[in-house]
Order: C-alpha cells, then sequence, then structure tokens
C-alpha cells in the first residue's frame, strides 16, 4: 500500500474496517489475495490510460482490453499501455474473446506469439460466444501456461438471458484450476445486465449466487463481473471487503476501493462493525 498515504492520513480515516490493511499486511492488492480488481479498458489512449495508473494503479491487479480491441490501437500506444501497466505491477490481458476468434479463425499459435512479443502477461480463456470442447480448453489453458502467461478463465455465455449453472461451474472451475488457471470469471458482461448472475434490470439472481456458493464454498477463486456500484456493493457485503471482482469502469477504482474500506455510505457499516469489535476487546 502506498506508505505515503499511511503517513499522512491516521490509519482509521484510511482504511475504517482494518480488514483491508490487515488482509494486505503491507503489500498492494494488486499482488492477488487482497480482493482481486480487474479494469475493464474500452479503448483509453495513451493520457487517460497513464492518468488511470498514476492515480489508482494500487488498487488494480489486472487490466483487460476488452473484447478485441487490442489489435485496433496504433501499436505505439498499444506497447506504451501493456508497459506501463506492468511497470506498476498489474496484469494486462486482451479481451477472451479476442482468443475467441483466434480459435475459430484457426489462428491460436499465432494468437499467442503474437500478445507474448507485445508483452502482455496474462490471457483469458472464455467460450462466451464460440463453444468449446472441455480437451480445447483445457489445452488452451495450458497453452498458456507454456507461454509463461498468467491464465484467467471464464464461464458463462454473453448472449442475453444467459443462465449460469451452478453445477456445471464448479466442475468447470475445478478442472480449469487442475489445468493451471488462477481463477475463474463468472460472466456479467460490461454492462451487467441480463447475463449471468444479474436480471434485466442489472438486479441480483440471489438463487443463482446461493447454488454457486452450494457447489463452490470456497470463493477466493472466483472473479465476480460486477460493473456497476450496487452489484459491487451486493458482493462485498456478502462476501468481504476481499471479494474478487472484475469489469470495474476505469473511472470507479477509487470509488471501488472506498466500499471495500467503508468509506462510503454502501458499506459504512465495515468501519462500525470493526470499530464495536475494537472496543468490545479492549473491555475485555
Amino acid at each position: 500500500m502506498n506508505i505515503s498515504l499511511r503517513a499522512v492520513w491516521p490509519k482509521e480515516l484510511c482504511d475504517p474496517s482494518g480488514l483491508r490493511e490487515r488482509q494486505l499486511g503491507g503489500k498492494s492488492p494488486q499482488q492477488l489475495g487482497g480482493g482481486f480488481t480487474m479494469v475493464i479498458d474500452k479503448g483509453l489512449g495513451r493520457n487517460a490510460f497513464t492518468d488511470l495508473v498514476e492515480t489508482a494503479s494500487d488498487y488494480i491487479s489486472c487490466v483487460k482490453f476488452g473484447f478485441g480491441t487490442a489489435p485496433l490501437y496504433k501499436t505505439e500506444v498499444l506497447l506504451h499501455k501493456i508497459n506501463l501497466a506492468k511497470q506498476h505491477g498489474i496484469l494486462v490481458m486482451p479481451g477472451g474473446t479476442l482468443l475467441e476468434t483466434a480459435v475459430q479463425q484457426d489462428l491460436v499459435p499465432v494468437f499467442f506469439k503474437t500478445i507474448c512479443n507485445l508483452g502482455f502477461n496474462a490471457v483469458e480463456v472464455s467460450d462466451g460466444t464460440i463453444e468449446l470442447s472441455r480437451s480445447k480448453r483445457t489445452e488452451l489453458i495450458r497453452e498458456g501456461k507454456q507461454h509463461g502467461l498468467r491464465v484467467f478463465t471464464e464461464y458463462g455465455k454473453k448472449l442475453s438471458g444467459s443462465l449460469i449453472d451452478a453445477a456445471r461451474l464448479a466442475e468447470t472451475m475445478e478442472t480449469d484450476l487442475a489445468a493451471g488457471a488462477e481463477f475463474l470469471t463468472v460472466e456479467a458482461r460490461e454492462s451487467g445486465v441480463g447475463v449471468g448472475v444479474f436480471d434485466q434490470n442489472g438486479e441480483c439472481r440471489e438463487k443463482v449466487i446461493q447454488d454457486i456458493i452450494e457447489f463452490v464454498p470456497d470463493s477466493s477463486k472466483l472473479v465476480w463481473e460486477a460493473p456497476q456500484k450496487q452489484q459491487q456493493a451486493m458482493f462485498l457485503r456478502k462476501f468481504g471487503p476481499n471479494v474478487n471482482l472484475g469489469n470495474i469502469p476505469p473511472g470507479e477504482i477509487l470509488a471501488l476501493e472506498t466500499m471495500r474500506r467503508g468509506l462510503r455510505q454502501d458499506t459504512f457499516e465495515f468501519g462500525t462493525n470493526q470499530k464495536q469489535a475494537d472496543e468490545f476487546c479492549y473491555v475485555i
């Protein structure tokens, strides 16, 4: 965590919950394990991306260049963004849809060679648009690992109205992790509407989440896509401040971190509960 921040502000104002600092032990949350936060970048330019990293790099674990946007950048801009992210310890990967396109076009070896040459250090294996056999999915995970990439997988279809089968998610996750993936992301698209665990109004399908929890009791390897504030707050209240969240808009990183710490009305109780707990321990 930013040392100068703690030197200027009392720790109770930096983290009223006391949970972020305690969990991270002085390390940045982007080092995986302190509440993974994945940003979706749908086309930030050089200056906007530099501003994002300068302002919020301490609270970003990974930047994903959404869908198939990566090939559309001018090469010098793309290289600048990749290198800047890596200089700040941030993982950077192209969207899973780009790998799906490579599968569909029979260009998987070229895809991996290209993203490695460009400097990407992570890759997402998904089948949100195409169909992947179990053997092909495993093959792609292993190929990513063989290229020295951190591998993330995604479960769920992007088609509006698509639901999550909790039992199949759990089975897929177990096999993905065994093949070398680090996290499995629960699909919600960049909108968080009408897909996966969210209905057409962006509200949570509680039954779906409960089913997932039942089949995956340890959610530490799950990343929940939650682009909307009320969705982020819901996951934080349900799983705690160090829940893994994805598809966070670039302009919402600091706002999300305030919710993780109890510095915003939506999760203000994090700080209140911690103060009461500390007072109770003091009395004891």
